[in-house]
């Protein structure tokens, strides 16, 4: 066997290419990854951010409801989700 095809041989592994476990895995048929349920989050509930609270006080009003002003990340993202379909405001 020539050096420009010892690459082929199936005893010999390519040090370049990492192995990792199956249950390591990316992508698939799981659907849209990109979004997390809010109760899933790992910082959930921690206080609502600047972004969140500026955007929804300006869906609530849109909407001609009051919010508290105490919300936690997850629970002001699911009253943005909310909110957004009220007024069909998608962004």
């Amino acid at each position: 066997m020539t050096e420009s095809n010892m690459h082929s041989d199936p005893d010999t592994t390519d040090s370049r290419v990492p192995e990792t476990p199956d249950a390591d895995t990316l992508g698939g048929p799981q659907g849209d990854t990109t979004r997390k349920d809010p109760e899933e989050w790992v910082t959930g509930d921690e206080p609502i951010t600047g972004a969140q609270r500026s955007y929804l006080d300006t869906l609530a009003r849109e909407a001609g409801e009051e919010l508290p002003g105490d919300l936690t990340k997850a629970q002001a993202s699911e009253h943005i989700d909310r909110l957004q379909g009220a007024t069909d405001r998608t962004s």
